[in-house]
This record gives structure tokens, C-alpha cells and sequence, in this order.
């Protein structure tokens, strides 16, 4: 063993697989009593401590009593420049974006202060056991440049993108199809693929670029490997509404994102309440992926997510909190609403399929499960250490549990950021509770 050679001893859990198609018995990995082993920022090995701590020689183990070790939480939609007017009261989208968010992020032209909200969001995604997200910044490119310069000082692995922004928005939060072109591209060769940071071309939503600057935008994901798309589709009806009226000619929504080549791989789009089964099934045959943001669905009032439907056309889903319109950076508040929005439909969201959506689901969603999302060998050390005494409610109920799925269960009810001890990004301590 190296001398750079990490052990946490913990209860351990892992998602191995989508229990939608595995079955939810072959889905994870848990050890009651498990050792994780890291070196040099990856994974080396995953398995009981009666197996591993007799092959450890004189390496420290670092012992968590009464705690759960997981991956961290992967975040696949939120708005880092919005970290200051979440919780804002009273309205849905359309209106909310107009009271709220263009006012809010129109202070993102100087960068002092957005480097000063990349430094609070980064540390409150930390503090809530998130190790990687899908970042909307603001229509600045130093907004962009702002966030991946605090990302990188953390070696975290993260996913931004400059929103593109040419029409219906105020004069003071708009660009061109041509600056917007050239302000990402500039993005993309300073920033994609350095460290463990990665670039999304971020139209806003359809309604606010013109086609122009959706056909620009089309042409750019396509210029580079491995880029991603971050927009916006299908969630709110007066927003859909408003799709149809601006382009007649499409048949849908996600049609105008398809006819503008802004779909396919590593193509994520936000929230898709509003779906129907040919657009299901469009996601799934080109790869692209859909952000299940629960507590902004429900804060905005957009509606019911439809998890099963996209199951069964096999669309790839993450969880995102849309932060500022989501009411929480935690994951597993994120996962309490959707077991609500499941139950309000007569469905039922399984605890193990709930780690899956918060870990490997997301990873899978971003195709980063070759690098995260669980604890297979060779890949990030990204983790969190959850802690089953972290409130006094907390730590009585889990007294009282009687199996893995009824403690996991009641993590994602009653757990919040006070749950999470201990956040690693890379092997490495990026935040502590105590």
C-alpha cells in the first residue's frame, strides 16, 4: 500500500445500478461495517472492514460511529447567480423570472460580486454533500469565469456555462446570436476540460433566443467533444403556451431544440413536466437527459413530475433543486418532495431508487458515471459522511429502524444540511460540520 493511502471506516452505500432496471435488490452495495479506500483522489477499494483492515498495515483509518459513507450528491440543474433571492415569494415562472431573477442577476456584470456568490454557493453546495453540479451562470461571461475560478481552487468536479440571452429579457441582460457565440467559445477554450470542469451551452430557455442564436448555438455544442447543453423545457404551461406562439412551424417544444441540433449526449433539459410519450421518446433515442428539480416544481406550482413515464421510454434522469426557484441545496430535501410528488400520483419512490437519482443516476445523466456516482475502483473520491445523530428527531427514529431501507428512507424525510459531517471532493476534506 502507498504512503498517500486513505481509509474511512463507516456503514457504506453505493448505487450499482437503476433499480427500474435491475430490481432494487441488485441495484446497491452496502457494508454495515465498510472501509473505503483512497489514494491519490480515486477510489482504490470498497468492502468489509473484516476483509480490509487486516491488508492495512500501518495506514491511518479515519472512523465515523453512527454514520453512513455514500457518494456525494450530484446536482443536474441549478442557478449559482439566483443563491440570493431563493425563498422569494409569490409567483410562477414567467412572472418570477421578471420580479425576480433578471433584477438578481443583472448584478452579475461586475465580477467582484460574482465571485463573491460563487464563493457562498460553492461552500453551501459542500455543506449540503453536493460534489458536483450542472451550473446555470448569468448572460456575463465573467459570471462564467467567476465560478470556475473558485471551482478550481476546490478541484471540484463542475459543469457551466454562460446563459445565451437575445430577446423577451431586459435590454441590460441581453447579447447577440454573434457575442453569444463568441463570449462561449472564449469560455470553452479557457475552461473545458482543465482540472475536472466542464462547459454547457446554456441557452436560457427557447423563449428568450431567437432562432439565430439557437442555430449558433447548435453549431457550437456540436464543435467541440465531450460539451454539454444546459436549457430549460416543458415546465410551466403558460410557458409551453409561449413556445408554440413563437415558433408555428415546430410541432413541439422539444422540437425546436431537436430542429436547432441542441439534443443528443450530454444534452440536459430541465424539469420536463409537461411531456408527452413521442417526446419521451425522443429524449431517450438521442441520449439526452432530463433534471428532476421537485421543490421548485412544487414552489412555482408547475406541476407533477412524471418519473414512471420516463422510465418506461428509458430517458436518463438526474435530480437538480433549481436553486433559486428550488427551496433547498440539500439533495435530500430535494428527495422528500419528489416522494410527495410520487405519492400526490398514486406512485411510490423507493429509498434505494432515491440514492440512485441523487449519486449514479445523475452521474449517469451527465455521462460522468466513468468518473463518479459510486465507489467502482478508479473513479473520484467524491463523498459524503451522513450522520444518523445529527438531530435529536433524527437519531430516535433511527432507533427505531428496523432495515437499511426504512434508515435510508428516513434520511431523505427528515435529513437536512445538519446530516451531512463531512463532505470530500477528490479524497480530499472541503467541508466539516464541527
Amino acid at each position: 500500500m502507498t504512503s498517500t493511502l486513505k481509509a474511512y471506516r463507516a456503514a457504506i452505500l453505493h448505487s450499482l445500478a437503476d433499480p427500474a432496471e435491475v430490481g432494487v435488490e441488485q441495484s446497491y452495495q452496502y457494508f454495515d461495517d465498510g472501509v473505503l479506500l483512497v489514494d491519490d483522489g480515486r477510489v482504490v477499494e470498497v468492502g468489509a472492514a473484516e476483509q480490509l483492515l487486516p491488508k492495512l498495515g500501518g495506514v491511518e483509518v479515519r472512523e465515523y460511529r453512527n454514520a453512513l459513507i455514500t457518494p456525494g450528491f450530484i446536482d443536474t440543474h441549478i442557478h449559482y447567480p439566483q443563491t440570493g433571492m431563493i425563498a422569494s415569494y409569490g409567483e410562477q415562472l414567467l412572472d418570477w423570472l421578471n420580479t425576480y431573477t433578471f433584477p438578481t442577476e443583472r448584478q452579475f456584470a461586475d465580477k467582484a460580486h460574482a465571485a463573491d456568490v460563487a464563493g457562498i454557493f460553492l461552500k453551501e453546495l459542500l455543506r449540503n454533500g453536493t460534489t458536483t453540479a450542472l451550473v446555470f451562470g448569468t448572460v456575463h461571461k465573467q459570471s462564467v469565469d467567476a465560478f470556475f475560478e473558485a471551482a478550481e481552487k476546490l478541484d471540484l468536479r463542475m459543469i457551466a456555462g454562460k446563459v445565451l440571452m437575445d430577446r423577451n429579457a431586459p435590454d441590460y441582460l441581453t447579447d447577440t446570436p454573434e457575442s453569444a457565440y463568441a463570449d462561449s467559445k472564449e469560455l470553452i477554450e479557457r475552461w473545458h476540460g482543465k482540472g475536472r470542469l466542464h462547459y454547457a451551452v446554456t441557452p436560457r430557455f427557447a423563449p428568450t433566443s431567437s432562432p439565430e442564436q439557437l442555430s449558433l448555438a447548435g453549431q457550437l455544442f456540436g464543435e467541440y467533444p465531450d460539451l454539454y447543453m444546459h436549457t430549460h423545457l416543458s415546465e410551466n404551461r403558460a410557458e409551453i403556451d409561449w413556445v408554440k406562439a413563437l415558433f408555428p412551424e415546430r410541432s413541439g417544444y422539444l422540437d425546436v431544440y431537436d430542429h436547432y441540433k441542441l439534443i443528443g449526449q450530454r444534452a440536459v433539459f430541465a424539469h420536463g413536466v409537461h411531456l408527452c410519450d413521442e417526446e419521451c421518446q425522443r429524449l431517450a433515442e438521442t441520449g439526452s437527459a432530463i433534471a428532476f428539480c421537485p421543490t421548485s416544481n412544487l414552489f412555482l406550482g408547475s406541476g407533477l413530475f412524471d418519473l414512471e413515464r420516463l422510465e418506461k421510454h428509458g430517458v436518463r434522469v438526474g435530480l437538480g433543486t433549481d436553486v433559486g426557484g428550488g427551496t433547498s441545496f440539500n439533495q435530500l430535501q430535494s428527495l422528500n418532495e419528489a416522494y410527495k410528488i410520487m405519492q400526490l400520483q398514486g406512485k411510490k419512490l423507493d429509498p434505494f431508487k432515491s440514492l440512485y437519482l441523487a449519486t449514479l443516476g445523475g452521474a449517469r445523466a451527465l455521462y460522468l458515471d466513468h468518473k463518479i456516482g459510486n465507489f467502482d475502483a478508479g473513479k473520484d473520491a467524491d463523498f459524503i459522511v451522513l450522520d444518523y445523530d445529527a438531530t435529536p428527531l433524527l437519531s430516535y427514529r433511527m432507533q427505531q429502524a428496523k432495515t437499511l431501507a426504512e434508515r435510508l428512507f428516513a434520511l431523505t424525510i427528515l435529513g437536512d444540511d445538519r446530516t451531512v459531517k463531512e463532505t470530500f471532493a477528490a479524497g480530499r476534506s472541503v467541508h466539516q460540520r464541527d
